[in-house]
């Protein structure tokens, strides 16, 4: 399995989407206590936002959600409120989703599968700054 080699984006775009996904984290907001998926679309348009206890299962909502609604995930970049697994990369790799970038660290083995499937894979979005573990190709500035 291996994604496309489609998307694009700025590096400033990716941290407008992190601030986008955390706008809209009403339950977090309240509670302190959930977990963050966002999807956009190589236009920049959210596609799929969702909160969880589990950062896996906000995960699984963001694309459960673009299944059930005729939603493209494929050629996206999905934004997570915590650290990437490889359990995490391989669902991002079967949704054709390109780019994953998460607010802390990805483990060693998600690192791996993502240079291996064509991920571009983006930890410590924070700030102004990013760590691209994998494939920036994707990334302008």
């Amino acid at each position: 399995l291996r994604v496309a080699n489609t998307l694009v984006l700025g590096a400033a775009q990716v941290h407008r989407h992190m601030q986008t996904m955390r706008a809209r984290q009403a339950i977090f907001a309240r509670t302190g206590g959930t977990h963050a998926a966002a999807l956009f679309d190589a236009e920049g348009t959210l596609l799929a936002l969702a909160e969880d206890l589990g950062r896996h299962n906000a995960l699984d909502k963001v694309i459960g959600h673009c299944l059930l609604h005729g939603v493209p995930s494929a050629g996206g970049c999905v934004l997570l409120s915590g650290r990437v697994s490889l359990e995490m990369v391989t669902k991002a790799a079967r949704a054709g989703i390109e780019l994953v970038a998460a607010v802390s660290a990805p483990s060693s083995m998600a690192i791996d599968a993502a240079r291996r499937v064509g991920i571009t894979l983006c930890g410590f979005v924070r700030g102004d700054r990013l760590t691209a573990f994998c494939h920036p190709e994707r990334l302008r500035g």
